[in-house]
């Protein structure tokens, strides 16, 4: 009856809320307050049990790939397709997906969860299975230094019961891996990494003021799944001693080292199968040959290195949130023979403090300059630039007018706009207008 009730007032505030133009977790935050013990229930019944993906960098995508992966292999899965990664918002998305007595038809449930707002959520419903992406400097307003970010990941760690995934090369993800290790009684834990000749490509929180990579060897313990070649839209994955190589529809580098992240979760919770004493249809099984193929198959998240057509002409938009995500996703794309627009915002979401712009290196940049620069914090961007000796054609704070202007200007070349959250968010409203853009994930 508790479960009926919720799910129906949750379904009813949900209907109100889009008649109005509501937010979408509206839902979440009223049968949260009404049923704290609406998730925990509604969860607890799939035979796979719940996984976490949680981290600084990279969530949305990683998550997006687990999800289509093991779809591929016959589950059926509850997330978060939104992205919205507070407990709210996955309260929200069960009452979207739920039947009115509460059910899922689900197996399993993977879901993003945002590193500070996971707290409520693993108190409720510890995860079965958890991967940690990473821990990079990221609005310094909300988490201060990057150690207490470590701390919020160590705490879903403990709260996880059977499987726990880590970057082997972010060097605090990798401490927490080892402590679950020699924790009694604690989840088995595997890692992704990188070969030695990759290590340079994709820079920790460490190396921006260090200025020293990580060493290869040994001690850097041992890979599930490592990365080992990277090539255009095609990578090669080392997985039980065998190289692969498999063709990708992701786009950059840091997408292609999130599909190691996602394949070795993937094989965690596929070797693990059902939760035992809970009714599970056909385990599917964790071979290979299948699994890449279906990482073949997903396509970027929205915005993460999402390509779209406007007049004729390719247009990415490349989220940018923190220095190791904006070195990545300038060394991701070729700067040469594109339209360039750089959009940074500064609400909540995006984080207020933008200071880490500045150990960003744009000097990429300079040859093509960039046509426009927008967003709330548009001045502080282009005197950014102006220190990297990189042009700018035009700064208007306003995104619609600069979207407009950008696309008035050019056009007879591809177009990229790098953006933070929530400029990504505004542009591709804007952009939907214009053409075909798909709905959020």
């Amino acid at each position: 009856m508790r479960d009926f009730l919720s799910a129906a007032i949750g379904k009813t505030v949900r209907q109100a809320a889009r008649l109005r133009g509501g937010g979408s977790a509206l839902p979440g935050l009223v049968v949260e307050k009404l049923d704290p013990g609406f998730l925990s229930r509604v969860l607890g019944r799939l035979p796979y049990g719940v996984v976490a993906v949680s981290g600084t960098n990279g969530k949305t995508t990683t998550t997006k790939m687990i999800v289509e992966m093991l779809e591929a292999q016959g589950l059926r899965v509850f997330t978060n397709r939104t992205g919205s990664n507070f407990s709210r918002g996955v309260v929200a998305a069960a009452v979207q997906e739920c039947s009115i007595g509460g059910a899922l038809d689900a197996d399993i449930a993977v879901l993003e969860l945002d590193e500070a707002h996971a707290m409520y959520f693993i108190d409720r419903v510890p995860p079965r299975f958890t991967l940690l992406l990473n821990v990079l400097r990221d609005q310094l307003d909300r988490f201060g230094e990057i150690d207490t970010t470590a701390k919020l990941l160590q705490r879903i760690a403990d709260a996880t019961a059977e499987g726990l995934v880590v970057n082997r090369e972010d060097r605090l993800v990798a401490v927490i891996g080892e402590r679950t290790r020699e924790r009694a009684g604690g989840p088995e834990v595997r890692g992704f990494g990188l070969s030695d000749e990759l290590l340079s490509m994709f820079p920790s929180d460490d190396d921006f003021h260090a200025g020293a990579l990580v060493a290869g060897g040994a001690d850097r313990g041992e890979a599930d799944v490592t990365l080992v070649e990277l090539g255009d839209h095609e990578a090669v994955f080392r997985l039980d001693g065998d190289d692969h190589r498999t063709s990708l529809r992701l786009e950059g580098l840091y997408n292609t080292f999130n599909a190691a992240a996602a394949l070795a979760t993937v094989r965690m919770i596929l070797r693990a199968g059902p939760v035992a004493g809970l009714p599970a249809g056909a385990v599917p099984s964790p071979a290979t040959p299948a699994i890449l193929a279906s990482l073949a198959e997903v396509r970027p998240a929205f915005g993460r290195g999402e390509r779209l057509t406007l007049d004729g002409q390719p247009l990415e938009l490349v989220l940018v949130k923190n220095p190791a995500g904006f070195r990545l996703g300038l060394a991701s794309f070729d700067p040469g023979g594109v339209d360039a627009m750089i959009a940074i915002n500064d609400q909540y979401a995006d984080g207020r403090d933008m200071s880490w712009l500045w150990d960003v290196d744009f000097t990429s940049l300079a040859e093509g300059g960039v046509d426009t620069v927008s967003g709330t914090r548009a001045w502080d961007m282009a005197l950014r630039l102006e220190h990297d000796d990189v042009a700018v054609g035009r700064v208007e704070e306003d995104l619609g007018r600069a979207l407009r202007e950008f696309r008035g200007r050019t056009g007879g070349a591809p177009r990229r706009i790098y953006c933070t959250y929530t400029a990504m968010l505004e542009l591709r409203r804007a952009l939907a207008e214009l053409t075909e853009v798909e709905d959020i994930w």
